[in-house]
């Protein structure tokens, strides 16, 4: 009866040995990629190897990036990848009649350096100083605008070219107010660290509902391309929502060619583009709105200086802030926390 009571126990054993005294088979691979690099760029085409431990025999090999196969050429595998960042590299290994998988992770950053770009100033308003400018929009020659600060944070309509405010209305004392964007007539605005998002008509400004935010712990800035609206929160990504439902579909990063880079704040969507505010600095990123590469950066250095300091005025916090595009005009419009100028510029290469 010995004999017999060990049997179910030596299938085991000897499987154990036929792989290096492991019952994870994800240990006997590794995969090797050239230099060994923890970040590449698009389209590079890397060298690719699977670091057999115990020499097993393998059938076939697999390598995919999000969900996409990557087929190997002349033993390379090119990353051409849509979606920029963080990334894993999976490799779906068949052996012996089994399969698995193994990972490595890796940044993809973009193929090239983002141009710079400054600006001209076309015309100069005036813009309410209580302001604590959160988010901006235009619909027609009217603009909306969000501000901050618990006890002082509001969604309004205004007239640029007078700085007059058509209508206002406060939201909660607790809430510290923060970006906009306007679609199917209505407006979506964000708070900042309470977790929720509001949705008011258009038109009257009322408040038709609340919703929630998924993984993004915070709210920043927002904008749409009419199908999709994007919503930064302080991190590497800007994340994608479902206008039906306001549910995260997922979300891009936003990536120079040596880095990935966080700090969007508010953002304004134009052809194909994201144009967004880099918190506390004065300047602004262009970011291609479905790889997430920042392909271009704009200097506004100097436009603080026009601005008079009032009584609001906080020189840490009263920063660039506020994009919005008027599509009649094709001009941008930017302005800042606590300033008490609107200014329309022209956005050009350097």
């Amino acid at each position: 009866m010995y004999p017999i009571k060990l049997l179910p126990y030596l299938g085991v054993f000897i499987f154990l040995m036929a792989c290096g005294g492991t019952s994870d088979a994800s240990k006997l691979f590794d995969i090797q990629l050239e230099g060994q690099k923890k970040q590449y760029q698009k389209g590079q085409s890397v060298n690719v190897a699977i670091r057999n431990k115990q020499k097993l025999p393998i059938d076939k090999i697999v390598y995919s990036v999000d969900g996409k196969e990557l087929k190997v050429d002349n033993g390379k595998i090119n990353f051409d990848i849509e979606k920029l960042g963080s990334k894993t590299l999976k490799a779906t290994i068949a052996y012996d009649d089994q399969t698995v998988e193994i990972s490595r992770d890796f940044k993809l950053l973009a193929n090239k350096a983002p141009e710079i770009y400054t600006y001209t100033i076309l015309n100069t308003y005036p813009h309410d100083a209580k302001a604590y400018t959160q988010g901006l929009e235009f619909s027609g020659d009217t603009l909306y605008e969000s501000t901050g600060q618990r006890g002082n944070s509001s969604l309004r309509k205004v007239d640029f070219k007078t700085g007059e405010i058509l209508t206002k209305i406060d939201l909660n004392k607790a809430i510290f107010g923060e970006g906009i964007t306007l679609l199917n007539n209505k407006v979506y605005q964000l708070s900042w660290q309470s977790g929720v998002g509001y949705i008011y008509d258009q038109g009257t400004l009322e408040k038709l509902e609340n919703f929630r935010y998924g993984n993004s712990k915070e709210g920043w800035g927002l904008c749409n391309d009419g199908q999709t609206i994007y919503k930064s929160d302080g991190t590497e990504k800007i994340w994608l929502l479902d206008p039906n439902n306001l549910t995260e579909t997922g979300f891009i990063e936003t990536v120079t060619n040596k880095s990935i880079f966080n700090r969007a704040n508010e953002l304004e969507y134009v052809n194909g583009k994201i144009y967004a505010n880099v918190y506390g600095k004065e300047s602004m990123m262009i970011i291609d709105a479905k790889s997430g590469a920042i392909e271009g950066v704009i200097n506004f250095g100097g436009l603080k200086k026009l601005v008079t300091k009032g009584a609001n005025w906080d020189d840490q916090n009263s920063v660039l802030n506020g994009v919005a595009y008027h599509s009649e005009r094709k001009t941008f419009f930017v302005t800042g926390k606590n300033w008490n100028k609107l200014f329309e510029v022209e956005i050009m290469k350097k």
